[in-house]
């Protein structure tokens, strides 16, 4: 009995290792300052490095909240004529999840091939009639890693992208789920701030590519052809990447993006996260950049967040930053959600990826990158706007919180990578 007992601990030890985990080797140390952001060598170590090369001829466009976000995926969606494919981590039952079912639904009755990819964990909040009424439509609806028996070791690994390509021309990505939160302009609480990015032009391929990557895991079929991979022509002046970053191949891959990001800043970093909950390596190289005298600032959420152990975590992280001279922001109105970064005016990411673990090494992640001075100013611009809706947190003030927040810091900075 009690060898019994013993055999069954220890599987469930096993187990939750196996889910806390990865059994990848992870970078341990700083990546050197070799190049400037947009020198020639900084665009072939990304395109070597992250997997799909920069390819130039993009037009990228950005929305602010779902009042534009929305409406924007919504009619590329109901202009779709051969392919929709659609991949996004929170899909919740609401009057926006509403919107976007009876959008693909009609779609597939027209007969556009639809494919819906959902995360298991992330539509737990999704009617199981919305799916229904999809698939009765003709779309072809997968969940991701669900609960069985023979996915229990992979249990922690949800899929966090957030993708629409539509007929293979037209890509979205950026941090909104399909969820009430969402609506409306960040206009209180209950209405979340967040960007989302739409491209067009070749990298859109590589979208469509990073799509497929989880759609032949789902239902081990390969969609191919000219219906998802047309001929694309410039639509654009943008040079732009799309990768992925999964646990199974390349799972350093996003954070090695932002440590070559971080290192090859000579001027300034803007950084917007959501879920700012940097390794010790990453605050080492935020550190560093400080030194070489690069003006960093960062967004996070205030008081208005969702996961309150998210910001007690990262908050038990500044004071080295802090020291460096880093600018910590807090949001105020309501929950931020972006995930963009600006460097040195030239270089832009965006996409799903949090500045954190799960999203480094536990979560299926996609960004777009994009070399492009015009969409930087921009998107510093809102950063600005962002900041004047914020406040920032000194380092005299944090080092006077009281006692009991900093306990609960240093107990929420404990369970950091799981975060």
């Amino acid at each position: 009995m009690w060898i019994a007992v013993a055999a069954v601990a220890g599987a469930l030890v096993a187990l939750i290792a196996l889910n806390l985990s990865s059994s990848e080797r992870k970078i341990e140390h700083a990546v050197r300052p070799l190049y400037a952001a947009g020198d020639d060598e900084f665009v072939r170590s990304m395109g070597a490095l992250l997997g799909p090369g920069i390819v130039r001829g993009n037009r990228v466009t950005s929305y602010l909240n779902g009042d534009q976000i929305f409406p924007a995926m919504l009619d590329a969606i109901r202009s779709a004529r051969r392919t929709i494919t659609f991949e996004t981590y929170i899909y919740w039952s609401g009057e926006i999840g509403r919107e976007f079912a009876e959008a693909l639904s009609e779609r597939a009755r027209a007969g556009v091939r639809v494919h819906v990819l959902l995360d298991w964990l992330g539509t737990g909040k999704m009617d199981q009639q919305v799916l229904d009424e999809m698939e009765e439509a003709g779309a072809e609806v997968c969940k991701y890693h669900p609960l069985r028996w023979y996915t229990i070791g992979r249990m922690n690994n949800r899929t966090h992208r957030k993708l629409l390509v539509v007929d293979g021309r037209v890509g979205f990505t950026g941090g909104v789920g399909i969820a009430d939160n969402w609506l409306g302009h960040a206009q209180d609480p209950e209405h979340w701030r967040d960007s989302h990015f739409r491209i067009e032009g070749p990298a859109v391929a590589q979208m469509q590519a990073t799509f497929m990557d989880n759609w032949m895991k789902c239902r081990s079929l390969v969609l191919h052809g000219d219906d998802y991979f047309p001929s694309l022509d410039h639509a654009g002046d943008s040079c732009a990447q799309v990768f992925r970053s999964s646990p199974g191949e390349g799972s350093e891959s996003v954070r090695l993006m932002y440590l070559l990001s971080i290192a090859a800043a000579r001027e300034r970093i803007l950084l917007a996260n959501s879920y700012f909950v940097p390794d010790s390596l990453a605050v080492r190289e935020l550190v560093a950049a400080r030194e070489r005298g690069v003006r960093v600032e960062i967004i996070t959420p205030g008081a208005h967040i969702d996961t309150e152990v998210v910001r007690k975590a990262s908050r038990s992280r500044w004071e080295p930053l802090l020291e460096a001279g880093v600018e910590i922001w807090e949001y105020q109105p309501t929950m931020y959600h972006c995930k963009v970064m600006v460097v040195d005016g030239i270089w832009v990411s965006v996409g799903s990826t949090n500045f954190d673990n799960r999203s480094f090494r536990l979560n299926d992640e996609a960004n777009l990158n994009v070399l492009d001075r015009a969409l930087a100013a921009e998107q510093a611009a809102v950063f600005e706007a962002d900041k004047g809706r914020s406040r920032r947190i000194t380092l005299e003030m944090w080092r006077r919180r009281p006692a009991a927040e900093k306990l609960k810091e240093r107990l929420a900075g404990l369970i950091r990578a799981q975060l």
